[in-house]
């Protein structure tokens, strides 16, 4: 039973369960159910067995998920711990502790097509644990907004505590890389100069399906990246536009707070949207989008229509 990639990288994931959110690991021969494989092999391998030990952990917890595959592999046979793809519900793949802190107008053609000047320091702003969805996950727009947008991005992962790092040393600091979709209702976002309450709609950040260890993704600035609305293309560019690089805000936001681990770095959006387009058709109940960066597998997600809890 191999893990996709060589030298333990990994692609990770959660699922829905009885018990909760549970973390699992994508091989070839299915989805490896870690709390299961770890009471099946005794517990002999102390392993973070959910999203949040794993992100809060970071970077060392991988040592013993790989030794945990490792024994798996030994087995020689599928046990309970291996599970279909097909069959299981995905969660979001990151840990909702962390802080999630977003990246504007970090392409410079998108930058042009909204018509905005070229960033000389990056554009923050917040997104909250309310906003995480997972792959397959229905995304609710409200009747209180109407120009609803899509953006794919690429969103890192941090791995370990990062505080007044170099951009030589900040990639290092990174635990893995995923597909984002910061969904935006422009009408709220230009309501005011602050862009807070048109990105912090309940699920608009759908992220996954999984969270991909940096070592397997290679080079966060020559990964295509790529956005589809209903199957037609929309977005369709290379990281490598980006204004500020991956390495730089690791070590630019880490010279004024700390990052911990787990916590989500969302690195803004190419051209394409449908804000820089002069007639705009705005999102809608019903449209599918679908977010791609790399090789970090795809996200998918259906709008619907906002239903008030009773």
């Amino acid at each position: 039973m191999d893990i996709e990639g060589e030298n333990g990288h990994m692609r990770l994931l959660t699922f829905q369960s009885a018990q909760g959110l549970r973390l699992g690991i994508k091989t070839e021969q299915g989805v490896i159910d870690v709390a299961t494989a770890r009471t099946a092999l005794g517990d002999t391998i102390q392993v973070a067995d959910t999203i949040d030990a794993l992100c809060t952990t970071g970077t060392p917890a991988l040592v013993a998920l790989n030794e945990l595959v490792t024994a798996v592999q030994k087995q020689n046979a599928a046990g309970s711990w291996l599970l279909r793809e097909e069959d299981i519900q995905l969660g979001p793949c990151v840990s909702p502790l962390g802080k999630i802190i977003c990246v504007g107008l970090n392409y410079r053609r998108h930058a042009a097509e909204s018509g905005m000047a070229v960033p000389t320091s990056p554009v923050l702003f917040p997104k909250y644990n309310n906003t995480l969805a997972a792959s397959g996950e229905v995304v609710p727009l409200p009747t209180n907004a109407v120009q609803y947008d899509y953006e794919a991005e690429l969103a890192v992962v941090i791995g370990k505590r990062a505080r007044d790092v170099s951009k030589d040393q900040a990639l290092a600091y990174v635990l893995g890389y995923c597909n984002a979709n910061d969904v935006s209702a422009r009408d709220l976002q230009f309501r005011t100069n602050q862009w807070m309450l048109g990105k912090t709609l309940d699920k608009f950040l759908p992220i996954g399906p999984y969270l991909v260890t940096a070592d397997e993704v290679g080079d966060p600035q020559n990964q295509a990246i790529r956005c589809w609305l209903n199957g037609e293309l929309r977005q369709n560019s290379n990281t490598g536009d980006m204004v500020f690089p991956v390495a730089y805000l690791v070590s630019y936001l880490s010279q004024y707070l700390t990052l911990e681990p787990g916590d989500i770095i969302v690195t803004g959006t190419p051209e394409g949207v449908i804000a820089g387009m002069k007639d705009p058709v705005w999102v809608k109940p019903g449209d599918e989008i679908v977010v791609e960066v790399g090789k970090l597998g795809r996200l998918t997600n259906v709008m619907s229509e906002h239903v008030s809890p009773e």
